[in-house]
């Protein structure tokens, strides 16, 4: 029972290192409410263990055309992990789809995920249950992080506009993000 004890803690320990080089990037935030969530703030940590490829990407559209809001839900629940966003106090979820887009300034973060259904939305059948995605964009300046922002759409459906356009169509309101600090290691 010791050596047994022992292996699973020497192999716990080995492993904890390889889950570090996997991480790329850390990007440390506060989501500030608007409208009726006014007054809210939340920390929050985004974890980017992988970039989507250009793959990803089509296939996230082609399930859209194909199905609409249920097939992008769906070819999110198939796509490899690019990582977490964690709340405080939580070990937060996992993020389907996280793509970098350089700025004169810096970049742009964007993130796709499912959004968990609380039980009560599912028991009760909410009307909050058709708007399971989760997404954000992250403005990261490089010259002044102090003029860094974002936009956090924590219970969105997306459709297509008149002009062929992806919308984010709410439940409530938008999330700003502050107090953006990028771990990013720099070359």
């Amino acid at each position: 029972m010791k050596t047994a004890l022992r292996l699973s803690s020497v192999a716990a320990i080995l492993t904890f290192p390889l889950l570090a080089a996997a991480q790329l990037e850390t990007i440390d935030f506060t989501a500030r409410g608007t409208g009726t969530q006014l007054g809210h703030t939340v920390p929050i940590k985004l974890i980017i263990t992988r970039y989507s490829t250009p793959e990803d990407k089509q296939t996230l559209v082609n399930a859209f055309k194909q199905g609409q809001q249920r097939g992008l839900v769906n070819a999110l629940q198939r796509m490899q992990s690019s990582g977490r966003l964690q709340m405080r106090g939580t070990v937060g979820f996992g993020v389907a789809y996280v793509e970098v887009v350089p700025t004169p300034t810096g970049r742009r973060v964007r993130f796709i995920t499912n959004r968990r259904i609380a039980f009560a939305e599912a028991a009760w059948n909410t009307r909050s249950r058709a708007f399971d995605i989760t997404a954000g964009e992250i403005n990261i300046n490089d010259q002044d992080a102090r003029q860094s922002s974002g936009t956090l759409l924590p219970a969105t459906q997306i459709t297509i506009n008149r002009d062929g356009d992806l919308q984010f169509n709410l439940f409530q309101n938008p999330w700003n993000l502050i107090n953006i600090i990028d771990w990013r290691a720099r070359s």
